[in-house]
């Protein structure tokens, strides 16, 4: 293996390491101290992989973040198949990917203090993209376009509201309600 790929896997390794700490501590809670006993790397080593310190370690994290939800999230809803079909798979694959609602949502947690002047640009445009995608199934599904962004728009808050309930109260049935309710909630 070419040095190059080592470094790129073991950057991506302690890209996997960081991300709970973020998610735990947000950005500004999040010390550099932290990061380094959570990925094993020492300061030094951190600074190799990412030399521009906690805000570019916050955006690698970011990005595979990004990657990963529009993979396993948004591929599916922006698919073929039936609206419904779609709306279904994106439930599910919500289920997984905010682990029932015990993950903090990585857009929420970097859309506060320090991360917002950082990261609000990505962030909203993560979150426009997810609603119009939404939408648009929803206008295939025949539900005129401003009720269809309305119902998206919904389906965002609800979704975070219910993230948050989750870690607040340690109740995963309220996640798994609202999922298994939204594609009725949407489609009817």
């Amino acid at each position: 293996m070419s040095a190059e790929k080592e470094r790129s896997l073991s950057t991506q390794k302690a890209i996997l390491k960081l991300i709970p700490v973020f998610r735990k501590y947000g950005y500004e809670g999040t010390t550099l101290s932290m990061l380094s006993q959570a990925s094993g790397l020492g300061k030094a080593s951190l600074y190799h992989h990412f030399p521009q310190g906690k805000a570019q370690m916050a955006r690698a994290a970011f990005d595979y973040i990004g990657s990963s939800f529009e993979d396993t999230v948004l591929e599916p809803l922006s698919g073929k198949g039936e609206p419904r079909e779609r709306i279904e798979a994106m439930c599910c694959s919500l289920k997984e990917f905010y682990d029932n609602g015990r993950n903090a949502c990585f857009l929420a947690i970097m859309s506060f203090g320090e991360a917002d002047n950082l990261f609000h640009d990505l962030v909203k445009q993560k979150l426009k993209t997810w609603i119009d995608i939404l939408a648009q199934v929803l206008i295939e599904a025949g539900i005129e376009a401003n009720q269809a962004k309305d119902r998206s728009t919904e389906a965002m808050m609800q979704i975070q509201g219910a993230v948050i309930l989750v870690r607040i109260l340690d109740d995963t049935t309220l996640f798994k309600k609202l999922i298994e309710n939204l594609p009725a909630q949407l489609l009817d």
